[in-house]
């Protein structure tokens, strides 16, 4: 059995995109829907809200200070406090209509953007890099729901979730380049499961999954194959990171408002809770890797 504790309970409505900071030992996190920005001091256990009234849906600390987030209007830099800077907002004619993101170690960031709506005809989205000097490119397209994103250990693949397939890619990645090649599907997940929503990859390589729908996060060895679930109190699991000083802590958000999509598992009940909204905490010894920031100056 693993010991899952509660570490703040703001009622997220859709909690989303923890990342840890080793330099100040904190941990930030976004509630997407309601435009709110939290952080977690570890040390002492305290949580505060940092900003409301700002829709961030991904971001990562910038190393010139301050962050770079991601939103549905596109790529910014955000001082911390109120001052804001559109960096891009369309790319090689696309729409930067963003969601989740992660930095690689030259400090770019790597998105989705998102056009999913199951009531209409809608975009598919494209994978976009916004590189240091604040230029945006497309790397990839055809996505119905991009998510959550990740590096391998040596940085040389990329993993990518697209949530209403039910599919986690694979890229091999060049560094120098920052750019991608030979997509291949990694994770299958069954229909009757939930949807790959956020992930992380931990220090062995493997691939740490939460599951939308499915109250859980699941850990995928590099071929792709489960080698555990860990069940959670909460239905609409989000997202998670390693954190704490040998970041061994594992941090997990979740969303309380119920979100009812056409690719609900069979079975799935929209009505009755508990769906989320509290920040969960586990340790399993196993370590995670360190993050890396983003490095962007326009």
């Amino acid at each position: 059995m693993t010991d899952i504790m509660i570490v703040a309970d703001d009622q997220n409505l859709c909690g989303e995109c923890p990342v840890w900071n080793p330099e100040h030992g904190t941990l930030e996190w976004t509630d997407c829907v309601g435009s709110k920005f939290f952080r977690l001091d570890w040390s002492n256990r305290r949580h505060f809200l940092v900003k409301s009234d700002l829709a961030i849906n991904g971001f990562r600390p910038n190393r010139r200070g301050g962050y770079v987030i991601t939103n549905g209007d596109g790529f910014w830099l955000w001082n911390g406090a109120d001052e804001l800077k559109l960096v891009a907002a369309k790319a090689d004619g696309s729409k930067c209509q963003m969601n989740d993101c992660v930095a690689d170690a030259r400090g770019r960031l790597l998105a989705g953007s998102c056009f999913y709506n199951p009531a209409a005809e809608f975009e598919l989205g494209k994978l976009f890099i916004l590189d240091n000097n604040g230029n945006a490119r497309v790397l990839d397209d055809g996505f119905v729901l991009a998510n959550g994103l990740g590096f391998s250990p040596d940085g040389k693949t990329l993993y990518f979730a697209d949530s209403a397939t039910r599919l986690i890619y694979a890229y091999e990645y060049d560094i120098a380049a920052g750019s991608v090649r030979n997509r291949r599907v990694i994770v299958r997940v069954p229909s009757e499961e939930g949807l790959p929503d956020g992930l992380s990859v931990d220090a062995q390589g493997f691939i740490w999954s939460a599951q939308w729908y499915a109250s859980s996060i699941v850990r995928y060895d590099p071929d792709g194959k489960i080698e555990r679930r860990v069940q959670l109190p909460a239905k609409q699991v989000s997202s998670l990171t390693f954190g704490g000083p040998q970041l061994m802590d594992i941090f997990v958000t979740s969303a309380g408002q119920s979100e009812p999509m056409p690719i609900m598992p069979p079975g799935y009940d929209p009505q009755t809770g508990p769906f989320g909204g509290a920040l969960y905490h586990l340790n399993m010894d196993i370590a995670g890797q360190s993050p890396c920031m983003a490095e962007i100056s326009v």
